[in-house]
């Protein structure tokens, strides 16, 4: 963090510099998927790889940011980085560096791309950080596939103020002749996408034009150009897992997998802090009676998709738990919520000097119509839902960071419970 700039622009000159110096494991790595997008990345990711692993694949990921530990964002052959291979190439990368400087991001992204290069693998998942076009995971220039997810408004101070904008950054990662899977999309998106893809003549399957997705009779009916799938319908929960279930298959499907490789994709996903039902531990102790759902989603679309969850779950009286950071747009993400809710406690961000304070927060809840009040964190929270409504449904949400200091206090969880539909 010493090194770091001290201010963000994004730039991949930085990260050339610093991979030439370790003598450019880029260039070394397994076939890989490159994902980038505004919501959906890490679901879909999740399910490409339950697939891949499905198919005997060894895989290797990248994702960020994490929930309890550093070492969850370089996955080698599905297990996180052990401690002492990352601490010597985070000192390998250091040195190769020079004092130089370089953003927390950049020199983590070079050491993943050097533990990749080390440990052979079928295929590399890799999810852009931030945008597309300037992301420092954005120097692999030839990927077996790209992969677009939804495209929708967050992180404007460095992206752009439109859809359109944005959708420009995340098409960077599109190149020249290789073949891309753009999920659904917003009209100004998708022009941009086609755009850019027709430029670079980059093959494109396009969700309601080369295939579709839609949940019939408690299954996932996935169609392509020549095929139909039957399917279950995806572990991770959520109406929206239908879109993202439909962007993996199509991934899969442009890698020549068949239909079983894709109905393991999909019921064997795990990706903890999207709707994730919070199981035994100290935290859920404060609030025994009550059924207690995490998710990380922090922007207008992600609080659109959890108000479809909490519409399709059995009623029960719901509080909110909310953190979110200064830079998002709480108004956004509150809206879709604030019927669906009987009240929101608003708690800080662990350890982000970046948070919104809680009174700010609990004031623009009240703003959407929500009862609001300030806590201290989140287990006082739970402890005065308890106390109102023991049986309530409790949705923690707003933030990564909140989500992954949950489970860090939690300790214990059950990733991947399915929702009765």
């Amino acid at each position: 963090m010493r090194l770091h700039p001290k201010t963000i622009d994004l730039t991949l000159e930085r990260v050339h510099r610093l991979l030439a110096r370790l003598g450019h494991p880029e260039r070394d790595l397994p076939p890989v998927i490159h994902i980038a997008g505004t919501n959906g990345k890490g679901s879909t990711l999740a399910m490409i790889r339950a697939g891949l692993e499905a198919a005997g694949a060894q895989v290797h990921a990248y994702t960020s940011p994490h929930l309890v530990r550093f070492h969850e964002r370089i996955s080698l052959a599905g297990r996180p980085i052990d401690e002492s291979r990352l601490a010597a190439i985070l000192d390998e990368c250091e040195k190769a560096n020079g004092g130089e400087p370089i953003t927390y991001f950049e020199i983590t992204t070079c050491a993943a791309f050097l533990a990749f290069a080390r440990e052979k693998a079928d295929w590399l998942l890799l999810e852009v950080g931030l945008g597309g076009r300037l992301d420092a995971t954005n120097v692999v220039e030839k990927p077996a596939l790209v992969v677009l997810t939804p495209v929708s408004l967050d992180h404007q101070a460095f992206l752009g103020e439109s859809v359109a904008e944005i959708a420009a950054e995340k098409a960077g990662i599109l190149k020249p002749g290789v073949p891309a899977i753009v999920g659904p999309q917003e009209e100004a998106a998708r022009e941009v996408i086609v755009a850019q893809a027709a430029r670079l003549a980059a093959p494109l399957s396009l969700h309601g034009q080369d295939w579709t997705a839609s949940e019939e009779h408690g299954r996932l009916v996935w169609q392509g150009p020549d095929r139909l799938w039957d399917l279950p319908l995806p572990a991770l929960p959520g109406p929206h897992q239908i879109e993202n279930a439909g962007t993996a298959v199509a991934a899969l499907a442009a890698l020549g997998f068949r239909e079983e490789i894709a109905a393991a994709a999909l019921a064997n996903a795990r990706w903890p802090a999207r709707m994730e039902r919070l199981g035994p531990g100290p935290l859920a102790a404060l609030a025994p009676q009550a059924e207690i759902w995490l998710d990380g989603g922090h922007n207008a679309a992600a609080g659109a998709a959890l108000a479809a969850t909490l519409k399709r779950l059995p009623p029960r009286p719901t509080w909110l738990v909310a953190g979110m950071l200064g830079t998002k747009d709480a108004d956004a993400f509150l809206a879709p919520l604030a019927t669906l809710a009987e009240g929101l406690f608003a708690v800080p961000v662990p350890d982000q000097p970046a948070g919104l304070a809680p009174g700010r927060l609990a004031a623009l809840a009240e703003v959407q119509g929500l009862a609001a009040e300030p806590v201290a964190d989140v287990a006082a929270a739970l402890a005065r839902i308890h106390v109102r409504a023991p049986a309530a449904r409790i949705l923690i949400c707003g933030s990564l960071y909140l989500a992954g200091s949950v489970l860090a206090q939690n300790r214990t969880s059950v990733s991947g419970t399915r929702l009765h539909r």
